[in-house]
């Protein structure tokens, strides 16, 4: 596909994503792993949604918050895998401009909300081992819905911009993105103009907005860590302990890939091969979507209860 220089209509450009650079021939067997966990994520995720919503002992702070971690793990790995899998498999890599920045909205502002939300769930852990007999009271259903909507209005508010960002730039030939999936500054990489702006903006946003969210969730385990040091009984110490255990997984699991893409991405240069860092960026969004109802379904007693029954209910019924 030839694109002519000197666009004056946005909707005429055309891009071509090409999957993982120096891989190409090896898509195929990458397809397969990626296939895979993303089933798992939108099943494993699903399942979680259906216990929480129908089981009413569920119906507590802690499963509201991870109710919402399943529906932002869904959306994250469905905005992207599809299209990666279609590159890998048909090689089907032409998306319009329209799209590529419409999949780049929703893989920010789905990535700052879910930040927003593992925040959230920090404090509710805080509350629920430093206030145990005040914890329904703090975190009712209406506070809970309240931080719900913060999380979503924040993220709104810190991701719109990027989509006036990359329109005000003028593109002039460039159509091959080296990635499976559009994201902020793979686009603006494309235009002719200087992008100064988007960097500094890009960088602004993980400043005020993850890192932000990493230090608060890091103060409040270290208030929890004095807590629970307190507590004199050291099986009730290693409870506490244990009802946070599945919750730091899941913070490493999300935060760790983020920060080495984010950093490679700027700071990275000739240092670390591209085909690295576009399947590490490619397994980030599926990953941890699969793994977060495994690790919550080991780690909590209420959930493998609430699978056992929905299982064995089906094999009744078959």
């Amino acid at each position: 596909m030839t694109i002519s220089s000197n666009y004056t209509n946005l909707r005429d450009i055309w891009y071509t994503m090409i999957g993982i650079p120096g891989l190409e021939d090896a898509h195929t067997w990458i397809s397969i792993p990626i296939c895979s966990m993303y089933i798992v994520a939108v099943v494993g995720n699903a399942l979680l949604l259906f216990l929480i919503f129908t089981e009413r002992s569920l119906h507590e702070p802690m499963y509201l918050f991870l109710s919402m971690l399943a529906l932002a793990d869904i959306f994250l790995s469905t905005v992207t895998t599809p299209k990666m899998l279609a590159i890998f498999w048909f090689q089907d890599g032409d998306i319009s401009f329209g799209s590529c920045v419409s999949q780049m909205f929703f893989l920010h502002f789905i990535f700052v909300a879910e930040s927003a939300i593992l925040l959230a769930m920090a404090f509710d852990r805080y509350v629920a081992i430093s206030y145990p007999l005040r914890y329904t009271t703090i975190l009712t259903p209406s506070v809970i819905g309240k931080m719900g909507i913060a999380s979503v209005l924040r993220s709104l508010f810190i991701c719109f911009p990027l989509v006036f960002l990359v329109y005000r730039l003028t593109y002039c030939g460039k159509n091959i993105i080296r990635h499976s999936y559009c994201e902020h500054m793979g686009i603006a990489r494309l235009a002719c103009d200087s992008i100064k702006v988007n960097i500094y903006y890009g960088v602004i946003v993980a400043l005020f907005s993850t890192c932000l969210d990493v230090v608060l969730i890091i103060i409040s385990y270290a208030l929890i860590l004095c807590t629970v040091f307190r507590i004199p009984s050291q099986d009730a110490r290693l409870k506490a302990l244990g009802t946070c255990g599945s919750h730091v997984c899941v913070i490493l699991l999300f935060y760790t890939p983020a920060f080495f893409s984010f950093f490679a991405h700027r700071f990275g240069g000739h240092n670390i091969p591209l085909h690295v860092h576009i399947l590490l960026a490619n397994l980030y969004v599926v990953v941890p979507p699969a793994v977060n109802p495994i690790i919550y379904g080991v780690k909590t007693k209420q959930i493998q209860n609430k699978v056992i029954q929905v299982f064995s209910l089906s094999k009744k019924f078959c």
